[in-house]
């Protein structure tokens, strides 16, 4: 049996924050599916993760000199993206090969158990080099950045596969054919722009009637979008999200609202979070230079457009304004006067004069937010969480 197998070594997860504190960089949403998602259908193959000894660590982790057998694996970096030349070099590798890029780390090994020494040693010997720009996420803002190519990509690679169904009349369209309805979905009275990127709406998404869409977008599975709402490209609405107001070149990445006016630009929103009435974000910087972003490895540059980047279980109050390149953490509950800090550490209690969100009050409220959509709060994310709680 082949299988996929993700790491994490080398590169640098932690640049990540806040969406690596809940998750492996490889499920991560970028485009229509995850990282892993994308992976797993273009090789064909089901997918695993290296046991780190991390906290976010799954029951069915690999241990790669105790599960490989007799099977065939396929080791790759877990925030690099596929695209079509890679994948196929991926597909050529043979036992004991490897790929390697001009001055940059090895980037995918196919190993048998003749490759592994031991538990800490893998040895390979023939280098396959490919010189290919690679698409990899490091910071929070390249998910924003590479997010119009994956939903390109993975609009390509979905509609060859899943079950079209006609778009109804009610609706005015530009370039029908960039455009594909699941079965299932419902899209009334709207207007449908796929000149510059594809539409793809999932199934059981509703998008209400008086919405503008333009591509690149995608609409994920069992989504609504609210009366009116304006979305620009390239924008990801994920799986159980409520969006309405206007939005533009952002992602979020699954089961979070944004259910009323406000604008949210060029921002990546974690999942189960929710955004009060009239919260706006600011993307630019009103001297239009370029916005240095927290990462725990100090500011980075992220250009001159950068939005929120907000982590898991996060929420804010009506009428927040979030300031431009601003992060926020894990399991905040953000309200107070004025232009938000530019960083909002997680299990914090307001943004003015911060306090510390208590652990049991923050667990109820979770609880809460999770049966709005008439899901349960796991057992293992209750102990990620606390994992965060207790150290960050």
């Amino acid at each position: 049996m082949n299988k996929i197998v993700f790491t994490q070594k080398f590169c640098s997860p932690e640049n990540l924050f806040p969406f690596t504190l809940t998750r492996k960089m490889q499920d991560i949403r970028l485009g229509i599916l995850t990282i892993r998602e994308k992976w797993e259908r273009l090789l064909q193959m089901p997918s695993f993760d290296l046991a780190e000894e991390d906290y976010k660590d799954k029951d069915d982790f690999m241990v790669i000199d105790e599960a490989i057998g007799n099977d065939v694996i396929y080791l790759l970096h877990a925030n690099i993206l596929p695209t079509p030349r890679l994948v196929n070099a991926i597909k050529k590798l043979k036992r004991g090969e490897f790929l390697a890029l001009p001055e940059k780390e090895n980037i995918a090994y196919c190993i048998s158990k003749k490759q592994v020494a031991n538990e800490h040693a893998i040895k390979v010997k023939k280098a396959v080099e490919l010189d290919e720009e690679l698409q990899v996420i490091n910071y929070p803002w390249d998910i924003v950045k590479w997010n119009a190519e994956g939903i390109r990509q993975d609009f390509e690679l979905l509609i060859k596969t899943n079950k079209r169904q006609s778009l109804s009349s009610s609706n005015r369209y530009i370039n029908k054919k960039n455009i594909f309805i699941e079965r299932g979905a419902s899209v009334e009275h709207c207007i449908l722009n796929a000149k510059d990127g594809p539409i793809y709406i999932a199934s059981n998404a509703t998008v209400m009637e008086g919405s503008l869409l333009r591509g690149p977008l995608s609409i994920g599975e069992n989504a609504t979008v609210k009366m009116g709402t304006k979305i620009y490209g390239a924008t990801t609405i994920g799986p159980g999200c409520i969006v309405g107001g206007e939005i533009k070149n952002s992602i979020l990445m699954g089961y979070s609202n944004k259910a009323h006016d406000g604008y949210l630009g060029d921002s990546v929103i974690g999942e189960w979070c929710n955004l009060g009435a009239g919260t706006s974000n600011s993307n630019v910087k009103n001297n239009a230079s370029d916005i240095m972003v927290y990462t725990p490895s100090g500011l980075k540059n992220a250009g001159w457009k950068c939005g929120v980047m907000m982590g898991d279980y996060s929420r804010t109050a009506i009428n927040t304004s979030i300031n431009t390149g601003t992060v926020i953490g894990i399991c905040c509950n953000v309200f107070g006067g004025g232009l938000t800090p530019k960083f909002i550490p997680s299990f914090s209690w307001g943004s003015d004069g911060m306090q510390r969100y208590q652990w049991d009050k923050a667990l109820v409220h979770l609880q809460n937010w999770k049966a709005f959509k008439n899901q349960k709060l796991e057992d293992k994310e209750t102990s990620i969480l606390h994992h965060i709680f207790e150290n960050y």
